[in-house]
């Protein structure tokens, strides 16, 4: 009934395309670079900037500082070429269309000379009848791509009053009161942020194909959960059927459950009249298997599988995974304001997790096990949600059914990043509307998908920031007519999409936000970004007297592992203010390493080295977000949710990533396996106070014992106490505060600490070590940190252990890229910890011991 031919560059089963590009010769770009006028072999999908590079008429923009000569590319046309032949059956066919899931961003589309359509929004697709236009050889397909600066800058500078834009071009394409992103329907961070280059590439950035056939398309599948608890789970499964023609047809709905057991099966025979015929089935699963967050449950998952044929025996066929939960954002007030908090399947989710940016800066780069990788650890760091921030794009289905498998629930903006957007415009409202109603259907069968959010930081911009003030001085009836438009846009037109398209999952006008109740970034309500530490440069201690509803963004900067920074910066080039370096680091253009000196020396020493300045941001970065996410968890339920800034890394460089580019985990992911832990002890000192917490995520009442120690830097404990607790379930419970004098004492408080060790049923299950000073006021005595290799049973170990008290120990094998269980620790004198190590690939023990190199914060590097 439909055959689907690829047009993409590879494809499984499918021969390769002939794509090509170039820079047309009309372009003015073009003088001097005569080459790029030439056809090139070309990758669809993919990006102008990759072809370029595979083509080697570019230099690698991510190495070195290759980034600033490149900004021509974003400021010229392109175009995209593909020659391509049809076979007799697909000419026979009645229906012929040209399907193109991704154009970035204006382009004109093309056909043997007939042209198809104009585009101008990255994130739609677009399916386009070609029937009558294709012959058996010799087809054509041109895509004529834009530049979106110069399409978009000359309306913008004839503004009289312009709209605040995000991040200026340090590169003079454009001028810093006439920015275009935010007029642009493509990834804002193409055009640069703190974490990331400037790149305004273009390009056909999703798969393009040809849907041919006489019959039937199976135009939509949606599953309606009308209701899930443990005793049942009652589904309203829609078919959408397009059909060419009356016929008869076979509709048969099959439901297996998370193991492939044949749950439901449902057969209809119809008899429909040509159009779009929808049909709808009720099924009852009795106790179901719900899908859990990570941490709470099995994340388990169903599968629909729907198949349609006719009288002659085509079929066709879709699988659906489904996962079964009840899903809720809960807002009603209490004593604080008003509460901003998950609950799944009943349950109230304290939500773990970091917010996630593009993966590269060329999406089409990153392959669905580089994502995985990712994904898994933030699962394996105890995270249960990841917040997909608006300045990037709607992320490539298999992020959503990774996130569906490992039980991360997705916080997923809309893709607006920042700035002041025309959505007065009724063109403009109107393109985003119809990106919306296709994202919001095509994520709405993800159980991870549990909130839409209009936008990142619009609304606070507006309030805070003094743009709709400076605005309203400027221009009162524009200035008005601007937040009429973004009202009706982010507070009633995207609400309506995803309540009647989303499938159950909520709405939240911007972030932060108290959805335009009030102000926008409010700790009593709503969610809230902090950036007083930071990019405030208030010290980090301050992290702990911010007590929000739900913090969805916070965060401290820090430089990748070596061997990262090593693939685009020379050893030679690796200095705090090098050129190179500073290319690399994108907060306040390049300066950014003075922040992270700012946070280093308030807390620890001056580095003594380039290496040892990326020791120190790395511990500085994972102990000030510690600090911080402890402060969140002890205050539950008042604090509901810990998302920071940020997993992920969109190239090698400084950021606040957890987990950089390449999948490496910096010292914050092995710290926030141990923070995010089902069961912790929260200690923690403010002011001359140490209050302990007990905090459970469990769903049983558990029985905890609670050991405190007080001993010196060489282990000699010199008080002890211990005590049993109940942790009742999803709970935070303080236990008691502490004093100074009374842990203290006369003791010394440089060379002492407090250890506060959490065992359940006899196991250590959470420790925190409390400092009486600043790391650079402790006087650390030599640990005689000893460290010891050796292998069993085909597996390679490490065995640390140390005399006096090694803080922020970490180990790395330099030159070799190996993955350590744990890193980034604090032993206690006369402890061991075995670390097993993998990915040694043949790296014998005698390698691994050479290249092995331990860093403490006892002595510089």
């Amino acid at each position: 009934m439909t055959s689907i031919v690829s047009l993409c560059s590879h494809a499984d089963g499918v021969p390769a395309r002939d794509w090509q590009f170039r820079l047309p010769p009309s372009d003015p770009q073009a003088a001097g670079r005569a080459a790029l006028t030439e056809w090139h072999a070309a990758t669809v999908p993919g990006h102008v900037h990759t072809d370029l590079l595979a083509a080697r008429l570019i230099a690698d923009p991510y190495q070195e500082h290759e980034e600033a000569g490149l900004q021509w590319i974003g400021n010229a046309g392109w175009e995209y070429r593909l020659r391509f032949d049809v076979d007799a059956a697909t000419l026979a066919h009645g229906r012929q269309q040209l399907v193109l899931d991704g154009v970035d961003t204006y382009a004109d589309i093309w056909l043997n000379g007939v042209k198809l359509r104009s585009t101008a929004n990255a994130f739609r697709g677009w399916r386009l009848n070609v029937r009558g236009l294709l012959k058996a050889s010799g087809n054509v397909l041109l895509v004529q791509l834009q530049s979106p600066i110069g399409r978009m800058l000359p309306a913008v500078q004839a503004m009289p009053h312009k709209l605040q834009g995000n991040y200026p071009s340090p590169y003079g394409d454009e001028p810093r009161d006439a920015m275009t992103a935010n007029f642009v329907r493509k990834p804002g961070y193409h055009y640069g942020w703190d974490w990331g280059p400037r790149f305004v590439t273009a390009g056909i950035w999703r798969p393009v194909r040809l849907e041919t056939g006489d019959v039937a398309r199976l135009a939509g599948l949606h599953v309606q959960q009308l209701e899930v608890n443990a005793e049942r789970a009652r589904l309203n499964v829609q078919c959408s059927l397009r059909l060419d023609r009356a016929a008869p047809l076979k509709l048969q709905l099959t439901l297996l459950d998370p193991d492939g057991r044949q749950v439901r099966s449902v057969t209809r025979m119809l008899a429909l009249p040509a159009g779009v015929q929808r049909e709808q089935f009720t099924l009852q699963v009795d106790r179901p298997r719900r899908w859990f967050p990570n941490g709470y449950g099995e994340a388990a998952l169903y599968t629909l599988l729907v198949q349609v044929s006719d009288v002659n025996g085509a079929v066709l066929e879709q699988r659906r995974r489904v996962g079964l939960r009840s899903v809720e954002l809960r807002r009603a007030r209490d004593q604080w304001g008003r509460q901003f908090h998950f609950v799944v399947n009943g349950i109230p989710v304290f939500a773990k997790g970091a917010n996630v940016i593009p993966f590269d800066m060329f999406p089409n780069r990153v392959s669905p096990a580089a994502m995985r990788a990712i994904l898994k650890s933030a699962q394996a760091a105890n995270m249960n949600m990841l917040r997909n921030w608006g300045g990037g794009y709607y992320e490539c289905e298999q992020f959503y059914d990774i996130a569906d498998e490992l039980g991360l629930m997705v916080w997923q903006d809309f893709m607006f990043g920042g700035g002041v957007v025309p959505a007065y415009d009724a063109r403009f409202r109107s393109n985003v509307l119809f990106e919306a109603l296709q994202q919001v259907r095509r994520l709405r069968e993800h159980a991870c998908v549990v909130l839409w959010c209009g936008n990142n930081e619009e609304e606070t911009a507006w309030k805070d920031w003094g743009i709709g003030a400076k605005l309203k001085a400027e221009a009162p009836e524009f200035a008005a007519t601007v937040w009429d438009g973004y009202v009706q846009l982010f507070g009633t037109l995207l609400r309506k999409v995803v309540a009647k398209h989303g499938g159950g999952a909520g709405y939240l006008s911007s972030s932060p936000s108290n959805d335009l109740d009030g102000p926008a970034n409010d700790s009593n309500n709503g969610d809230k970004h902090y950036w007083d530490v930071w990019a405030g440069s208030k010290p980090v201690e301050e992290y702990q007297r911010e007590t929000p509803r739900f913090m969805s963004e916070f965060g401290l900067q820090a430089w990748p592992v070596a061997a990262t920074i090593d693939s685009v910066i020379a050893r030679e080039h690796q200095q705090i203010d090098s050129l190179q370096v500073r290319a690399h680091q994108k907060f306040l253009a390049g300066a950014g390493n003075d922040r992270i000196l700012l946070y280093i020396r308030a807390n620890y020493r001056e580095p003594a080295s380039f290496a040892d300045f990326v020791y120190l941001s790395q511990v500085m970065q994972a102990e000030g977000i510690e600090l911080a996410s402890l402060h969140h968890r002890a205050n539950m339920p008042r604090t509901m949710g810990s998302l920071y800034w940020q997993l992920n890394d969109v190239w090698p460089g400084a950021s606040w990533a957890s987990v950089d580019y390449y999948g490496r985990w910096k010292a914050l992911q092995f710290h926030t396996r141990r923070f995010f832990a089902p069961v912790i002890v929260a200690a923690s000192r403010d002011g001359g106070v140490t209050r302990a917490t007990l905090v459970s995520d469990s769903q049983q009442t558990q029985i905890g014992e609670l050991r405190i120690r007080v001993m010196d830097l060489h282990g000699r404990c010199l008080r002890e106490e211990a005590e049993q607790h109940v942790m009742r379930p999803v709970s935070a419970t303080r236990v008691a505060s502490y004093c100074d004098d009374y842990l203290l004492g006369e003791l010394s408080p440089r060379r002492h600490v407090a250890v506060f060790d959490l065992t359940v049923g006899g196991q250590l299950v959470s420790r925190s070590v409390v400092y009486f000073v600043a790391a650079r006021e402790l006087d650390f005595p030599e640990p005689a940190l000893h460290a010891e290799l050796s292998e069993q049973a085909g597996h390679v170990y490490l065995q640390l252990s140390c005399k006096a008290l090694a803080r922020a120990v970490w180990v790395e094998f330099e030159g070799l890229d190996v993955e350590l269980s744990d890193n980034a620790l604090t032993l206690l004198p006369g402890e061991r910890r075995v670390l097993r190590i993998g990915g040694v690939g043949g790296a014998n023990i005698a390698d691994l011991r050479r290249c092995m190199k331990l860093r403490h914060l006892g002595a510089a590097a």
